[in-house]
């Protein structure tokens, strides 16, 4: 192994959505503040060969790396806890796993050896977890498995860190993230799911290290006593890991309990150094900020059946947060369904009592005409406005129809007869969308920018090259920019390779920006994003007219 590195394997009991993601996030970032080089890596037990594929409202977020790669959005937690970014090596699926056995053994690379599940697939999870440690150099190396205990899904992952215990033992420490439910109807927390939990842990041939118990309330020492003596666990090391305001205090709620400590010991190492004061810093301004900043956030991926997910757009989410935080301000995000203004251009004015607009990014034609109004609404009433791929697109619908008089302007992605195509495919693009060859063939990952003097966007950033992230297929149409720039819109940014706009501008409006990339995937809680930064002042300043 590299550097005789650390894995630690995080694996979840009893329910999805424990909070392995944050837990492992958490984890990495106290190591790293111990002096260590970390990475983080995710395995997803989907055939999918990537994230691109799944909508939002299934799996959430899709988080896009800065090599292009489309994963799930604990990569973003991993880099906003790490302040760092985290490549294409750190994510798997079933599928790209599969994928790439099968092609090494049409490449005839296992020499005419019978391919089998067992052991091949662990292997492949194995060198790529290792090549993922290599890659960073790391000390540590976290493995979050995706799914629960006890699934068939990921029975081949577990097989994989079995695999490399047996190989080295002591280089290999295993951490169940498990759920304690307190029903209300009884009124005591339960331990039984998380003794199931480890009993189907210890099936795969593994034996818990640690377990972090999730729940409502912190652990009380009995029931950290009945989990040490049926999960065969030592007491201290279960950690209790109760509901707090932000998931930038369970790094520091961890460190009452000791887990940082508990980890070195059972890694044989010992801390280097101990830094966590601008982490502190930021969880005491979390938990005492208190004048409200309100922003409306308009999309369509919020609804999955009776409930919200947020989780759609939680890189935007925790954008906002940081730019708030770093102002010294409370972020109180709204959701709102873009087709209620459809149904009701009444509700356009609900929209008059909040500071600042996002249309985030997203696809297809449902409630396209309801960002639309909404977009409209800001520009004419001076509200902060910021769009975000699909929302810089929409932002030039919009001013293409109502300030430009291109009336039926439109992206050919919802009308492909418009008549003033303003946002049209590039060109590569119309033949992967002719060939519905949609995997992973989108303008991906980061790209240059150079961006215009004197615009907010310039600005904001205080340097004329900068490089962002990407994920969409279409793109601000050239061939209307001149008569676009001459109704009053400023293109403030270009991808200086191919001439392409990478974001717009409006001159005499408090803050109307929108960017083809999406800003949010590089913000960091200690380095909000600067497009944010200067939004959530625009907002502040509105709610104090």
């Amino acid at each position: 192994m590299p550097k005789n590195t650390k894995y630690i394997f995080t694996i979840g009991g009893v329910i999805s959505g424990v909070g392995k993601g944050v837990a492992t996030s958490s984890i990495a970032m106290l190591l790293q503040s111990r002096g260590f080089k970390v990475t983080a890596v995710k395995i997803d037990p989907y055939i999918n060969v990537d994230a691109g594929t799944i909508r939002p409202t299934e799996h959430g977020e899709v988080f896009v790396t800065d090599d292009g790669k489309e994963t799930d959005q604990d990569l973003g937690n991993y880099e906003r806890f790490l302040g760092r970014d985290i490549l294409a090596p750190n994510y798997m699926t079933t599928g790209s796993v599969y994928l790439t056995v099968i092609e090494k053994e049409r490449n005839l690379e296992y020499e005419g050896e019978d391919v089998e599940v067992v052991p091949h697939i662990p292997q492949e999870v194995i060198r790529r977890i290792k090549r993922a440690a290599e890659l960073a150099d790391a000390d540590f190396t976290l493995i979050e498995v995706g799914g629960t205990v006890g699934e068939y899904q990921n029975l081949l992952f577990l097989e994989a860190a079995r695999m490399m215990h047996l190989e080295a033992p002591g280089d290999v420490i295993f951490l169940l993230v498990s759920y304690l439910p307190i029903p209300p109807m009884i009124g005591e927390m339960k331990t039984k799911p998380t003794q199931h939990a480890v009993r189907s842990l210890n099936a795969a041939g593994i034996q818990a290290d640690i377990i972090l118990a999730r729940s409502e309330q912190p652990l009380d020492e009995a029931r950290k006593e009945k989990i040490s003596l049926f999960c065969n666990i030592p007491k201290e090391q279960v950690i209790s890991a109760p509901d707090v305001k932000s998931i930038y205090e369970v790094p520091l709620n961890f460190e009452k309990d000791n887990l940082t400590d508990i980890i070195l010991k059972l890694a044989h190492t010992k801390s280097r150094s101990k830094d966590l004061k601008k982490w502190e810093e930021l969880v005491y301004t979390i938990n005492h900020v208190t004048r409200p900043v309100k922003i409306a956030v308009v999309g369509k991926y919020f609804r999955t059946g009776e409930f919200t997910l947020s989780d759609s757009y939680i890189s935007v989410i925790e954008a906002i947060k940081h730019a708030a935080w770093a102002h010294k301000v409370k972020p109180e995000v709204t959701w709102i369904d873009s087709e209620d203004f459809e149904n009701s251009k009444e509700k356009l004015q609900e929209l008059a009592s909040y500071d600042g607009i996002i249309v985030p990014g997203g696809f297809g034609p449902r409630g396209v005409e309801g960002k639309i109004l909404a977009i409209r609404y800001a520009r004419e009433h001076g509200i902060p406005y910021f769009g975000l791929c699909y929302g810089m697109q929409l932002a030039t619908i919009e001013f293409a129809r109502n300030v430009a008089g291109l009336a039926g302007a439109h992206t050919t992605e919802v009308d492909p007869k418009t008549p003033y195509p303003v946002i049209t495919p590039m060109e590569e693009q119309k033949r992967l969308i002719q060939e519905k060859h949609y995997g992973g063939s989108m303008r991906l990952g980061a790209y240059d920018c150079r961006l215009m003097q004197g615009t907010k966007s310039f600005e904001a950033y205080g340097e004329e090259s900068i490089s962002e992230r990407h994920r969409h297929r279409f793109e601000f149409n050239n061939e209307y920019r001149d008569t676009l720039e001459k109704k009053g819109l400023v293109i403030a940014g270009v991808n200086p390779q191919r001439n392409l706009v990478e974001i717009i501008e409006l001159k005499n409006h408090p803050f109307f920006v929108g960017t083809q990339f999406h800003p949010e995937f590089k913000s960091r809680p200690l380095s909000p994003h600067p497009l944010y930064l200067r939004f959530i002042e625009a907002a502040v300043e509105q709610g104090d007219k």
